[in-house]
């Protein structure tokens, strides 16, 4: 069967970044990490779940947060696949949202999509134009080749009629590497009407088999094979991205090791430890008081001056107006200045 379990609504309705591990299994249930002890069988009850968290950490009244939910679905009619549903871009902000909102989003996308071991998955609704796509321009910053992205198109029965998106799904338009996929979601009617998503999946695939423009095309077309794709690539991606990252691995290991090493005779009571342990507080103290004065730092004080810029200030503004209100005998000045020249001289 269907499982139908993710909010829909007008708006904003993602307002955390969801994230969604499918497990092949021969049983079917799904668990939160915020409530692992408890096995949904009711997926009613696991949109109803989705809905109270967002709500818990957000608030009732559209806020947003880049703290994830984590879910595990586990049945027999998936595929094993780990998808993140992050919030669409606003940019109008509505309801407790802040006003930089659209910036929030972006950063908290951006902080998925920059790792190079993830597959980017660039919705586009096929009556906008494809040049004025938030998701591909975002995708495009992190991914400038196209190398990790692959292209969804959706609303493709809600074209003007006489119009089409056959050169973007043909790769023609803006060519990714991994291409674009069209799909034919159910519309927020028919979500409302309980139109069950296999017949919604049946009604995909008529309109792609009875479009002229999409039928020579129609079974690299859908939601089923978008499925498959992602199920491949990503594994085909995994494989890619492996050996970099298990290099990556044996070095911290390495490294943790030599650690290791250098603590396997360590004694607490013995003195050249606490030597070095005081030199090297001593010498840290140093790098990070010039990084101070230099203004380097890793923390910069938006607050104040501070560090080498206050004493700068000190220096240019303060300085000279004390100078000149300090009052003295130029005779008596004179007189001190050839001592102190002539003492420092000694017998020289």
């Amino acid at each position: 069967p269907c499982r139908d379990f993710l909010p829909r609504g007008s708006g904003i309705v993602t307002r955390r970044p969801l994230i969604l591990q499918l497990i092949f299994s021969k049983t079917e249930y799904a668990e939160f990490l915020h409530c692992k002890s408890k096995k949904f069988t009711d997926f009613d009850e696991v949109r109803q779940e989705i809905e109270a968290e967002t709500d818990r950490v957000t608030g009732t009244n559209k806020g947003i947060s880049p703290v994830p939910i984590n879910l595990r679905v586990y049945s027999p009619h998936v595929l094993n696949l780990t998808l993140i549903d992050l919030p669409g871009i606003t940019k109008v902000p509505v309801g407790d949202q802040p006003q930089d909102i659209e910036y929030q989003i972006k950063d908290m996308i951006l902080q998925f999509i920059s790792r190079e071991s993830s597959l980017i998955l660039a919705v586009t609704p096929a009556n906008m134009d494809l040049a004025n796509s938030d998701a591909l321009k975002m995708a495009k910053e992190v991914d400038p080749q196209g190398l990790r992205t692959i292209g969804v198109i959706t609303k493709l029965d809600l074209m003007d009629e006489g119009t089409d998106a056959r050169d973007v799904l043909e790769n023609k338009l803006l060519p990714l590497r991994r291409g674009y996929i069209g799909v034919v979601n159910r519309s927020q009617k028919d979500i409302d009407g309980k139109k069950d998503i296999r017949a919604a999946l049946a009604a995909e695939r008529k309109f792609f088999l009875s479009h002229p423009a999409y039928r020579h095309m129609a079974d690299r077309m859908g939601t089923p094979h978008l499925q498959k794709v992602l199920n491949q690539q990503l594994t085909n991606h995994i494989r890619e991205t492996l050996p970099s990252l298990r290099s990556k691995l044996q070095s911290q290991l390495l490294s943790l090791e030599k650690e290791v090493e250098e603590f396997k005779n360590f004694r607490p009571d013995d003195p050249t430890r606490k030597t070095k342990a005081l030199l090297q507080m001593v010498q840290q103290f140093g790098v990070d008081f010039e990084k101070r004065i230099e203004g380097s730092g890793d923390q910069v004080d938006t607050l104040e001056l501070s560090g080498g810029a206050r004493i700068n200030r000190i220096f240019h503004e303060r300085f000279p107006f004390e100078l000149v209100k300090m009052e003295f005998d130029e005779k008596d000045l004179r007189r001190e200045i050839s001592y102190a020249i002539k003492n420092i001289h000694g017998v020289r």
